[in-house]
């Protein structure tokens, strides 16, 4: 299984809002690298739910339940998009700050290309990043 983070701006789409939902199609994406990374999702994949713009910090655990298809939302037909559900609330948010101060994390994709809304999570940053919630 791998890993993943997964942006939205919450004052668009929260992770209240997909618990809300039940689940979601993850559209949008436009970047071409973001994309190839919406490819590589498997479902059962885990992805953190990063609030962007408002808030900056990781909430909760999302799974990947469908595999990478044409995106609704691209009438070029050039995008995919995948489908995601809810899996859980982190016991406490784990702020960008936070994340960038600790060196076990200093690698991460999110902070060489902060521009994607999708990246990979290398194993020892999930972990990391769950003890860093007190989930460890």
């Amino acid at each position: 299984m791998a890993h993943w983070l997964m942006k939205s701006e919450p004052n668009k789409f929260s992770y209240d809002d997909l618990v809300r939902d039940g689940k979601t199609v993850w559209d949008g994406v436009r970047n071409n690298q973001a994309a190839l990374y919406l490819k590589a999702m498997k479902v059962g994949d885990e992805a953190f739910f990063y609030h962007s713009q408002i808030g900056l910090e990781v909430v909760a655990i999302a799974k990947v339940v469908r595999e990478a298809f044409l995106d609704p939302s691209d009438p070029a037909g050039r995008f995919v998009a995948v489908e995601v559900a809810p899996v859980r609330a982190l016991k406490k948010p784990v702020t960008l700050a936070q994340m960038k101060a600790n060196p076990a994390l200093s690698e991460m994709k999110m902070f060489k290309q902060f521009r994607l809304s999708v990246c990979p999570v290398e194993p020892a940053e999930w972990k990391a990043i769950l003890a860093m919630a007190g989930e460890a």
